[in-house]
């Protein structure tokens, strides 16, 4: 009796370990998806318990049958294990017309393996190695997904993400100098990489580097408080992927990328009581500096509406007259700016195109008063017009018929003319042949009388 006590509760310890060992989620799973097999191994179970209930020895008891009734389990459903360790494994990255390579397993021992690519049998141009690793043969865009590998059994082994890219390549920089205190670096890529990438950017004097603040979105930098009076700063920017990483480096001149924005609030008025004269105003550009140390020069043009010729002034004030506007006349008006002390600084973009006409003088037109004693008589023009216009109208019609004659004699004069000719020629064309015939006939009667 103690050795049947002990081996149920073996039996039942086993048993309960085979259970807890699947867990409560993946016993739903099995349920549903193996149906009968799990009921079966419930059943079984259950008989085992109220065995263990009777202290009844039986062969459920024993670890080899438990061993047996899991890998019976186990075997018949694995859709079970794919769906619970259905993951991906891994990511990995390759690059695009190159040969690449999915390992299975890190193991080398040999096994047959089948490969899915996002849960289809048809995959790019490859090769399968006798370890199990897939080749992928010039692998393009088509080959990028989700690799699945299986044995032959169709338990699932691994899963891998594959992307496709390019490394880095050189960055085309170029570098904004609003005003003295900011720099703006921005870059354009020479090769497509198609892979996601971060930057690395830092910014020289020549002495030291200091930090060059990136937005990836927006693929720039920005440097505050530059040495500006340093001739020549480099910028140095690390672009890396996946498939490895590229410097860049380029020389700044700041002096001369020194570009100021545009006036801002430009504005055209008239004065009042001045045909010829017009207040243009503006404002300095908000990202400049208000500081004497940093003083802008200032270029107006303007011209009549419909002129191809500017008048253009210069001016150190934020606001100017013209002199010699065209009176009554439309104007167009535009400003730029630079800074004044640096000579080799560019000039801003002009500002938006703006409209103004000069001061007029409007006088109020006088009605126009009608004398009362004045008064018109009845006329009999219709009648009088009428008369010598028919009478017109009457030896009009009779020159064009008699033009029209004319005309069509002339045109039977002329064909009569062609037809004569055309007669004439065919008869001496006749007589012609005629007469050749005739000689003809005598030479032919000639030959044939014997001599």
């Amino acid at each position: 009796m103690p050795d049947q006590e002990n081996t149920s509760r073996e039996g039942e310890n086993e048993t309960s370990k085979v259970l807890r060992g699947v867990g409560r989620d993946k016993r739903c799973e099995w349920k549903k998806l193996c149906g009968s097999e799990f009921s079966i191994i419930c059943s079984l179970v259950a008989m085992d318990k109220r065995r263990t209930r009777n202290m009844m020895p039986g062969l459920l008891f024993s670890p080899l049958c438990l061993t047996v009734i899991w890998f019976l389990s186990w075997s018949l459903c694995p859709s079970c294990a794919q769906i619970w360790t259905d993951e991906v494994s891994g990511e990995q990255y390759g690059r695009l017309e190159s040969n690449v390579t999915l390992a299975c397993n890190n193991s080398e021992i040999r096994l047959p393996v089948s490969w899915h690519l996002s849960h289809s049998t048809v995959l790019p141009w490859h090769q399968v190695t006798p370890n199990g690793s897939l080749v992928l043969l010039h692998a393009n865009h088509s080959a990028q997904g989700t690799y699945s590998c299986y044995d032959n059994s169709g338990r699932f082994l691994r899963s891998i993400k594959l992307r496709l890219g390019h490394p880095p390549g050189r960055l085309t920089i170029s570098c904004q100098v609003p005003n003295h205190t900011h720099v703006r670096c921005s870059w354009v890529e020479t090769v497509k990489t198609f892979l996601p990438a971060e930057y690395n950017a830092s910014f020289s004097n020549g002495k030291e580097w200091s930090p060059c603040i990136v937005d990836v979105t927006q693929k720039h930098c920005d440097v505050v408080h530059p040495a500006f009076w340093q001739p020549i700063h480099t910028l140095r920017i690390t672009e890396t992927n996946a498939l490895g990483s590229k410097n860049t480096t380029a020389s700044v001149k700041l002096h001369e990328l020194l570009k100021p924005d545009p006036p801002e609030s430009v504005l055209v008025k008239e004065l009042e009581g001045y045909p010829k004269k017009l207040l243009i105003s503006w404002r300095f550009p908000s990202s400049w500096p208000q500081h004497d140390a940093f003083p802008l020069i200032f270029h107006i043009r303007y011209r009549p509406q419909g002129s191809m010729f500017w008048s253009e002034i210069y001016s150190l004030d934020n606001s100017i007259v013209i002199w010699d506007a065209l009176a009554g006349h439309l104007h167009q008006v535009q400003v730029r700016t630079r800074d004044e002390i640096n000579a080799e600084s560019q000039w801003s973009e002009w500002s938006p195109l703006l409209f103004g006409r000069p001061w007029e003088d409007y006088i109020t037109p006088e009605p126009d008063v009608e004398p009362e004693d004045i008064f018109t008589l009845p006329t009999k023009s219709k009648p009088e017009a009428s008369t010598p216009k028919s009478r017109g109208s009457k030896h009009g019609d009779e020159g064009n018929l008699g033009l029209v004659i004319l005309l069509v004699l002339f045109s039977v004069v002329i064909l009569t003319t062609i037809f004569s000719l055309i007669f004439v020629v065919w008869m001496r064309q006749r007589r012609r042949d005629h007469a050749t015939k005739q000689e003809l006939t005598s030479m032919v009667k000639m030959k044939s009388i014997p001599i």
